[in-house]
C-alpha cells in the first residue's frame, strides 16, 4: 500500500494523480481496485472523490478497449512504422 493509500492520510487530488500517472491497458482494471478503496471513504462532493470516478470510468475503458497508438490515436501525425508497415504485422 502507497503512503497515499494510507487510511490515516488525508485523501487528495494529488494522491488520485499520482496512482493514475502510470496507467496503461495491463493495469487498469487492477488500479481501478486500487482508487476504489481510495476513494471509498470520501463523501460524494469531495474534489479527490470526483476525480476519482472520473478515472475509474476512464480506466474501465482503458481496460477493456485498449488505447490506439500512431495515427488512429492522434490524426495529423505520420503512423508509427510497427502500425502501418506489413513487414510489421
Amino acid at each position: 500500500m502507497s503512503h497515499a493509500e494510507s487510511p490515516a492520510e488525508q485523501v487528495t487530488v494529488d494522491n488520485v494523480r499520482a496512482l493514475m500517472a502510470a496507467s496503461t491497458p495491463h493495469f487498469a482494471l487492477q488500479l481501478r481496485g486500487r482508487l476504489r478503496h481510495l476513494i471509498a471513504p470520501l463523501p460524494a462532493e469531495h474534489p479527490a472523490r470526483i476525480a476519482g470516478e472520473a478515472e475509474i470510468a476512464r480506466l474501465e475503458t482503458l481496460g477493456f478497449a485498449g488505447e490506439q497508438r500512431g495515427h488512429r490515436a492522434e490524426p495529423g501525425l505520420a503512423p508509427l512504422r510497427s502500425v502501418d508497415d506489413p513487414a510489421f504485422r
